[in-house]
């Protein structure tokens, strides 16, 4: 990543204790509660193309990575027996084909008693003896990797572990920076391509070469878009020639750090003053709702909110006409921006454990007429969440809005003029405190 990346993790290495003795404590809860005596945590295991012996690229088992920072160690298990010193059986398969996983090494290993094996086979020696009062936390494609474990992801124990991840220690915290600030590296380079006339697939590799990570180690493929491509809520096809003419730019993309994510979005201007306005436009509802951020707040309300918001933006640019609250109760808002306002952030790029009411599962529903909002608790302390307002020309949904009484609220004259520039996203990644915010994407582009 850079030169003194070793440096950074001699001080992840001071915050770890405390964040595996915070997981421990997690698992000791849901352990109990479900009855259970120890956790088989399985790391996950390649999965093999249709009639081919070439693997998709492998991603890990988040419950596994929030116990360690080892994101390519397939076939791998933690064993958990509370007030016992965790145990990892290493799968080190011994191989002339492919590189196989190092000596095990790092600030993590102390926390743990590590068994390294050489074959599959040998996994069973190592996993407790009375498999019926063990609960096994993994994808399950073989029933062999259970090892006749019965009880495989019970939704008892899932509940707890996913509603305590919502919060996250100083450890994560201190991952998630460093994400922050690998992914603001690749989107100053990939800005550069922008501006330099390069083509979408260009512009990605600018990103991946400034990030130091190749495609399958992104928490989620880039979304890199041109023009009209910006309309797009996940545009991933990544043009390899340059449109004739350059307009606008969105780019959706993060970076990892130990299996910790950022997710950001930022959107650019090539020359139209208009379009940079709207942009500015944007940046400043989103910094609005940022400024909102803190424990105590219902995150569904902060997300009607920013659709009163966007109405006030429609009408000052001279999209829509009408009131805010006209334009959010007739759908004129959802039109232009479809999505959720945000989502958790964490070892997963959606975390998990956003519509969660409690650790029993209940479960909180988006508001009515919004069903694509990720995250609908309450606020807590150490929540790490996007914050991503967007306004686009989405003709599908625009046409809807034909015969109806919102058709009369919207500009399809300035919507004809927005169309070429697609859309607009702006992206931070916010960790709540009890009186405010933690803007980590904000802090790196400042920082950079």
């Amino acid at each position: 990543m850079n030169a003194d990346y070793s440096n950074r993790n001699a001080d992840l290495g001071a915050l770890y204790p405390d964040h595996l003795s915070a997981v421990m404590a997690r698992h000791d809860d849901a352990l109990e509660k479900s009855g259970a005596a120890h956790a088989v945590i399985f790391s996950g295991c390649p999965r093999y193309s249709f009639l081919d012996d070439n693997t998709y690229p492998f991603r890990p088992n988040p419950h596994f990575v929030s116990w360690l920072p080892l994101t390519d160690l397939p076939l791998s298990y933690i064993v958990y027996t509370p007030g016992e010193k965790p145990r990892l059986i290493y799968y080190q398969p011994q191989d002339y084909w492919h590189s196989v996983p190092g000596v095990p090494e790092g600030y993590w290993t102390s926390g743990f008693d590590v068994r390294v094996v050489h074959a599959a086979d040998d996994v069973i020696e190592h996993l407790p003896a009375e498999r019926d009062k063990c609960i096994f936390i993994g994808e399950l494609d073989d029933p062999a990797h259970a090892f006749d474990i019965e009880r495989i992801n019970p939704s008892s124990t899932m509940n707890i572990l996913h509603f305590a991840r919502g919060r996250k220690t100083a450890y994560e915290l201190a991952c998630m920076r460093l994400a922050s600030r690998r992914g603001v590296a690749g989107h100053r380079a990939a800005e550069t391509a922008f501006r330099n006339g390069q083509s979408e697939f260009e512009i990605h590799q600018a990103y991946c070469k400034a990030v130091s990570l190749a495609d399958n180690e992104l928490p989620y493929g880039n979304i890199i878009a041109l023009n009209e491509h910006g309309a797009i809520l996940h545009y991933t096809d990544l043009d390899r020639d340059a449109p004739s003419e350059q307009r606008s730019f969105l780019i959706d993309a993060g970076a990892q750090v130990h299996g910790y994510a950022s997710d950001i979005t930022r959107t650019y201007a090539l020359a139209d003053a208009q379009f940079m306005n709207l942009i500015e436009r944007m940046d400043a509802l989103q910094r609005d709702i940022v400024s909102r951020v803190r424990v105590g707040i219902d995150f569904r309300e902060l997300h009607i909110e920013t659709h009163r918001l966007l109405g006030g933006v429609l009408v000052d640019a001279d999209i829509a006409s009408g009131d805010p609250d006209t334009l959010l109760a007739s759908g004129v808002t959802s039109a232009f921006l479809p999505h959720g306002l945000g989502h958790l952030l964490g070892v997963q790029v959606h975390d998990a454990g956003g519509h969660m009411e409690n650790e029993s599962g209940n479960v909180i529903d988006p508001p009515s007429g919004h069903p694509f909002l990720r995250l609908t608790r309450v606020l807590e302390e150490d929540m790490v969440l996007t914050i991503e307002p967007g306004l686009y020309v989405i003709d599908m949904l625009l046409e809807e809005l034909r015969g109806s009484p919102a058709e009369a609220h919207v500009n399809w004259n300035t919507v004809k003029w927005l169309r070429p520039f697609g859309g607009i996203r702006i992206e931070d990644n916010v960790r709540v405190l009890p009186n405010g915010q933690e803007n980590m994407t904000r802090d790196a582009f400042a920082a950079a």
